[in-house]
């Protein structure tokens, strides 16, 4: 099978396609025959160095959609053409076929498509933990979320809509700015513009945002914290380097900065979060949207352009 195998840390260019053998499933295993690969900054972090303990060579990628080709003992009801998505591989996402643990695949909804599933295991899954786990979201709070038309803003805004919040998304493009306001956004502003936090205070009527999704802490906690109502929540989804901040500005809120990865969440959280998720899929709640579509062969320019600003919903690749 194709597969895409990093052999040295470094720039998108150590991104090799090469033929490796097909992985067969153990007791417990699932093999897909993947259709479908969603591209989450995280890898280019991995790529590029960030955890140096990690074995070379690797298949990058966690999120996959596709079908089942094959499975080990005791793997459950799965059935071979059965149609999945995914959040973890075995054996790594940018590949033909991918080696998956059971639990680690979910149902694909019939409504959705292989790209469509294939951008749900990341974004979907930290945008959900993000507003419901970290947050512990209430019905009509408000709710600014950084960064709202990439993967995980997109994902936020429809999972914030759902559960009753006041939403004020950011963009950087006319094109993402239109499409925030069409995943359910209730105001939209352009975070090229200098003033856009004032902006986005005054929506508020001075009361500050209960939460705030942080995609790029090291660039906008400092400026976060003074825009916070009292006992307000930031959740640092993304950051890129260290950032500093005034204390008071959370003391006299009483409030909170709380971190996350997706990848701490246990095998129950695993189970409420992709659960959850499943019938906002069935319901049409959720849909992801699909901004890009790159052949494997071309993994390079897809690291490349997930870190570009403007995001404009989920890049992926086919195989």
């Amino acid at each position: 099978m194709k597969a895409i195998r990093v052999h040295q840390f470094g720039e998108p260019d150590v991104l090799r396609i090469e033929e490796v053998p097909t992985p067969q499933p153990g007791a417990g295993q699932i093999l897909v025959r993947v259709h479908a690969i969603g591209v989450n900054p995280v890898e280019t972090y991995l790529r590029s160095g960030s955890n140096p303990n990690l074995p070379l060579p690797y298949t990058p990628g966690t999120d996959i959609a596709g079908v089942i080709e094959s499975s080990g003992e005791n793997a459950g009801p799965w059935k071979r053409g059965g149609r999945i998505y995914n959040f973890g591989t075995l054996t790594g996402a940018y590949a033909e076929y991918a080696l998956c643990d059971a639990a680690q695949v979910h149902p694909l909804p019939a409504k959705l498509t292989f790209q469509e599933g294939a951008a749900i295991g990341v974004p979907y899954g930290t945008a959900w933990r993000a507003i419901h786990h970290r947050a512990q979201a209430r019905y009509g709070e408000s709710i600014l979320i950084h960064g709202a038309s990439g993967g995980v803003g997109v994902a936020a805004t429809q999972i914030a809509r759902a559960a009753g919040l006041t939403i004020v998304g950011t963009a950087g493009t006319d094109a993402g700015l239109k499409l925030v306001v069409a995943q359910g956004a209730h105001h939209v502003l352009d975070h090229r513009k200098p003033r856009y936090l004032e902006q986005a205070l005054e929506l508020t009527e001075g009361r500050g945002f209960n939460i705030i999704l942080e995609m790029l802490a090291n660039v906008n906690l400092g400026q976060d914290l003074p825009l916070l109502a009292r006992y307000g929540r930031v959740i640092v989804i993304g950051s890129r380097g260290r950032v500093e901040i005034n204390p008071r500005d959370l003391m006299t809120r009483d409030a909170d900065v709380r971190a996350m990865m997706l990848f701490n969440i246990t095998d129950a959280q695993r189970a409420e979060i992709y659960g959850a998720l499943g019938k906002g899929f069935e319901d049409g709640t959720l849909r992801p949207i699909i901004g890009r579509e790159l052949p494997l062969a071309e993994a390079e320019k897809a690291h490349g352009a997930v870190m570009e600003p403007g995001a404009y919903g989920k890049i992926v690749l086919i195989p």
